[in-house]
């Protein structure tokens, strides 16, 4: 008399029901790793728009100049580079959200100061330098006596911020998979060793006033690298984190 009844509709008992949940359960957190890995992927190239500034070779006057001084105002584009920044900080914001905190062993402790990494990247594209202190001594001068816009200041909080809290993210990956011999703790590995050699380097770039532009990409690429092993590595299964 059920002629009309479809197989599907037919499996109605509890463990049918059970595994229909279960498979639910097992797609929703695959979409979303899906689209964290895609949103943050584009995050990760806006993030680099130094690479299109460096290759197209007008905007950067020096290599003595940071990339950062790409945005001071007045500079050409710099409105464009400052938004860039934003929307790079936002979807990374989102992505590592989505992405959430789970690898292969567990919480990964490095995730939360990812997170403020991306925050403090959005916030560094809302605040503009006043002048171009790779450049220019007068706004050098001007900086040190605190006699610029404090939209000036807060920038450069947000790029020490930035750079802080990325160095302690990689710094607690390295430790966290010190052991490890999977791509993502190779790619952890050499970031660490690529932080070692670099900030002795950005020291004497700062303070010489030389070759900012050669060396701040070691920066740019350590923290790009650290979000995408963040986004791509292995992440448990519904399942896993229930058991």
């Amino acid at each position: 008399m059920n002629r009309f009844r479809s197989p599907r509709s037919s499996q109605t008992n509890d463990g049918g029901l059970a595994t229909n949940r279960f498979d639910r359960g097992e797609r929703a957190p695959l979409a979303r790793l899906v689209s964290a890995r895609v949103i943050g992927l584009i995050g990760v190239g806006l993030y680099n728009w130094w690479v299109v500034v460096a290759a197209q070779g007008k905007l950067l006057t020096s290599a003595n100049e940071f990339f950062s001084d790409l945005e001071a105002i007045g500079r050409p584009h710099a409105d464009l580079l400052q938004h860039l920044d934003l929307l790079a900080g936002l979807l990374l914001f989102v992505a590592l959200l989505l992405r959430g905190p789970w690898g292969p062993t567990g919480k990964r402790s490095e995730w939360p100061w990812t997170v403020a990494f991306s925050v403090a990247g959005a916030v560094g594209g809302l605040f503009p330098y006043a002048c171009s202190e790779g450049l220019s001594a007068a706004c050098r001068r001007a900086e040190r006596h605190f006699d610029l816009p404090a939209h000036h200041y807060a920038h450069i909080a947000s790029g020490m911020v930035e750079f802080a809290v990325m160095t302690v993210a990689i710094y607690l990956a390295r430790v966290r998979t010190r052991e490890h011999i999977t791509w993502a703790a190779r790619a952890i590995r050499w970031t660490y060793v690529a932080l070692v050699v670099g900030y002795p380097l950005i020291a004497v770039a700062y303070l010489s006033n030389h070759w900012g532009a050669y060396v701040e990409p070691i920066f740019f690429t350590s923290f790009s690298v650290m979000v995408v092993v963040e986004l791509f590595e292995s992440a448990p299964s519904m399942s896993q984190l229930r058991d």
